[in-house]
């Protein structure tokens, strides 16, 4: 007897949902799904869509590249270094510091090529014709050997040259190389005897600056009666201002004839009275002050006829402190002077305080008579041999106590220091 009637169904055919067919109980496939066709249209705007913009990011990378690689072979070579500097006379040369590098012992170290560390540099300015008064100078206040020289600059913190520039003159040049080779006490600078004096103290300036690292530049002119340790403590003293500009401060009518001695060919751009300055005979400037100096460029630097008015005309153009100080400038010896120089003796002018402290009364009566008959000859100057004897002169300063052996300061500066 069959277990189920046919038209009972079985039980588990009342639980399903519905009711399976012979079809649903053979073996699926896979399930593949199936789009319609607007679908797969869609589908491949897309892809082309992708690809297209795919294309594009190429394109225009490959245009970026071609550009930049255009745009660097058209692209100027980078600019070559400056030329090295073009000396017309020659580089400047320190015939002391070379010296000593040559010969130093191993316990002494010296390097022509290093910024010496000082308190300052002196410059004496001097020419080819002028061996008489660089012998009366070594005989008197300047240094007469490198060994003075540096004893000097240990005891001062001053170091001195003689500075001039390369003559054309093969004898002269020679004869400046042989004193140069026996006493080492050159600077020789990039000018020679046509060069200007303005240019000649932008040289200066500009070796001196290379050459050493000091706190004070100073020019003096190979006429004067120097106190070396009385110039040191002027320039060690404290000050509030680095922008310096030491010397004897004058002022005086711009001469605009050119018949007449001092003529200024620039005088339309000074009026009629010039600027404060310092005599050119002695002055200072501090490092600061030199450094833009010396590295500007020499054609943009105003240049005048005459090297102190130049030099003045410089400091205007600075924040920069114009310290007068009489010391430097003193027709005769002082326990406080600095510097003794005539002015007239150094413009090559007959001056009776040149005259030496020694003449008789009536000779200087008669050289008196001299001066008054020369004031009548209408800027004639007929200069009296031995009136202006720079060389005797420094050597007569040298001899009077009060000029070369007197203290460095007054007693009664020291009791107050």
């Amino acid at each position: 007897m069959p277990l189920h009637h046919p038209k009972h169904r079985h039980h588990d055919d009342d639980l399903l949902p519905y009711r399976r067919s012979d079809d649903e109980a053979k073996p699926r496939r896979p399930y593949t799904p199936t789009f319609p066709s607007s679908a797969s249209a869609s589908l491949g705007s897309a892809n082309r869509l992708l690809v297209l913009f795919a294309g594009t990011c190429l394109v225009l990378a490959a245009a970026s590249f071609a550009f930049a690689v255009s745009a660097s072979r058209s692209r100027p070579p980078p600019p070559l270094p400056p030329p090295a500097v073009a000396f017309r006379c020659g580089p400047a040369e320190d015939s002391l510091r070379s010296f000593l590098a040559s010969s130093s012992s191993p316990g002494r170290n010296y390097s022509a090529g290093d910024r010496e560390k000082v308190l300052a540099v002196v410059g004496v300015h001097t020419e080819h014709g002028s061996a008489a008064r660089r012998a009366a100078l070594r005989a008197t206040w300047f240094p007469l050997n490198p060994e003075g020289i540096v004893s000097l600059e240990h005891g001062t913190g001053l170091s001195f040259r003689f500075v001039t520039g390369r003559p054309k003159d093969k004898q002269k040049m020679e004869d400046l190389q042989k004193e140069a080779d026996m006493h080492h006490d050159f600077l020789f600078i990039d000018a020679d005897e046509d060069t200007k004096p303005p240019q000649k103290m932008l040289a200066f300036f500009k070796a001196a600056y290379h050459m050493f690292d000091a706190e004070f530049y100073v020019k003096a002119e190979d006429d004067i009666y120097l106190r070396p340790d009385r110039l040191a403590a002027l320039l060690a003293k404290e000050r509030p201002q680095h922008r310096t500009y030491v010397g004897c401060m004058k002022k005086g009518p711009v001469v605009n004839d050119p018949n007449q001695k001092w003529y200024e060919s620039s005088w339309e751009l000074l009026g009629n009275e010039y600027f404060v300055h310092a005599s050119g005979s002695l002055y200072a400037l501090s490092s600061e002050v030199v450094e833009a100096v010396a590295t500007a460029k020499s054609d943009s630097l105003r240049m005048f006829d005459y090297e102190d008015v130049t030099i003045g005309a410089w400091m205007l153009t600075m924040n920069v402190k114009h310290e007068d100080n009489r010391a430097m400038c003193d027709p005769t010896c002082t326990p406080t002077s600095i510097a003794v120089w005539d002015k007239k003796c150094s413009s090559g002018i007959f001056c009776i305080n040149c005259l030496s402290q020694n003449l008789s009364d009536t000779l200087r009566g008669n050289y008196l008579k001299l001066a008054h008959a020369q004031q009548m000859l209408k800027g004639l100057h007929y200069p009296i041999p031995g009136s202006c004897n720079i060389t005797d002169k420094i050597k007569q300063l040298h001899n009077i106590t009060l000029c070369s052996k007197s203290p460095t300061l007054p007693p009664e500066v020291e009791e107050e220091e």
